[in-house]
């Protein structure tokens, strides 16, 4: 008999030790919920109002594989206001970010490809590779005042038979960001070896105004919008460099599923054959509501930095004052990524610490093996919350 099984890499793949940890927390009703990347804000309305205006107008039906022209032009224009100036034909709209990361690998990687990625890091990023079959390569962050690249270590690991070089800056879950003179010598390098580079700038708007990584400051004037440093404002349009981003972080709206891809026009027909056997297309009216955010809502991202700066800041300076624990200050990104003295396993520390007082934190070992010994914690909350959850690690640590 035949047993109905995945074939084995799918097997093989980690399951999330950061939703592990929330089901430790089902049924509890007092618990600070900091374990997922998310912000503990709404939408905004403006952006909700747009959405159901599109479906009370009827927009229920199919668009176009790669999103539709408004939406498309509308990215286009304010990707040109950050970096370069960029095309609506290179941009595909996706059925969210990890969709477009995904899509990404799926036109570019075959099985047995060489993968090189900067970890700590997300672990979908990892993962995804993997289910096609490639070979993870990672080069760790060195732990320190912040975290930092090791950058002849990692152009050690980019051997003329790499395929792909994945990065994520500003990072998830460590905060780092690379700096400008570190990426143009990677795209120098890849150019040379025919790598490609897949760059995740879902938090490139969540950089921090202390960081001399930011190429804009935190302002009112919409010509000097906080960025943190692209390829796209350095490579060509030729260049083996593709971007991926998402409405999620900058603009509140990590259930509405919607991101997309920056690519060069020679790949853009065969991703959008893929997008076509994935999805089809993302929906009309979620969609407009994204024109709504991208054309509206560079208020909300400027408050949103405004106020994730001061939160980092309280909790960096909060978590330092306590015993046993050490927090590089992150440059970017909404989350500290800290050590915490003696922890060898910090899947069940987190878990006990949800099941003890109530506190719901990532583990650092869900970021691959050079997080184990570290603790995630996302910030993207009110300073009260805050407050309340570094009293509860407080007396966890105090009873320990």
């Amino acid at each position: 008999m035949f047993l109905p099984q995945a074939r084995p890499i799918v097997q093989q793949l980690g399951a999330s030790q950061i939703r592990e940890v929330a089901n430790a927390g089902i049924g509890m009703t007092d618990v600070l919920p900091f374990w997922f990347g998310e912000p503990d804000q709404m939408t905004p309305q403006f952006i909700r109002d747009a959405a159901k205006q599109a479906l009370d107008a009827g927009d229920t039906f199919y668009t176009h594989n790669y999103g539709i022209p408004a939406l498309r032009q509308a990215i286009a224009s304010y990707l040109s206001r950050l970096h370069q100036p960029i095309s609506m034909e290179r941009i595909a709209v996706t059925s969210s970010g990890v969709s477009a990361l995904m899509l990404v690998a799926q036109t570019i990687l075959n099985p047995g490809d060489r993968v090189v990625a900067v970890t700590p890091l997300w672990p979908n990023l990892t993962e995804i590779p993997k289910i096609l079959g490639a070979n993870m390569v990672t080069v760790p962050l060195q732990f320190g005042l912040s975290w930092e690249l090791d950058l002849p270590l990692l152009l050690n690991a980019l051997t003329p038979d790499t395929k792909m070089l994945m990065l994520n800056s500003p990072n998830n879950p460590t905060g780092w960001v690379m700096p400008r003179d570190q990426q143009e010598i990677v795209l120098a390098h890849c150019r040379q070896h025919g790598i490609w580079i897949l760059a995740d700038d879902v938090y490139e708007r969540l950089v921090y105004n202390d960081s001399s990584s930011v190429s804009g400051s935190v302002s009112n004037d919409p010509s000097a919008l906080a960025c943190a440093p692209s390829f796209l404002d350095i490579a060509s349009p030729e260049d083996r460099v593709i971007s991926t981003n998402s409405f999620s972080k900058s603009w509140l709206m990590t259930g509405w599923r919607l991101g997309w891809i920056v690519a060069p026009l020679s790949v853009m027909a065969d991703l959008g054959k893929l997008i076509e056997f994935n999805t089809s297309c993302a929906p009309g009216f979620i969609q407009t509501a994204a024109i709504a955010a991208l054309e509206q809502g560079e208020p909300i991202v400027q408050n949103t930095l405004i106020r994730y700066q001061a939160a980092r800041d309280f909790l960096y300076q909060s978590l330092n004052d306590l015993p046993g624990i050490t927090t590089p200050k992150p440059k970017g990104a909404m989350y500290l990524f800290f050590r915490f003295d003696g922890a060898t396993d910090t899947l069940s520390l987190c878990k006990r610490l949800v099941k003890e007082v109530g506190l719901g934190l990532a583990p650092g070992s869900a970021f691959g093996n050079e997080g184990e010994g570290y603790v995630r914690w996302c910030f993207a909350s009110s300073l009260d919350k805050l407050e309340l959850g570094v009293q509860r690690l407080q007396r966890f640590m105090e009873k320990d």
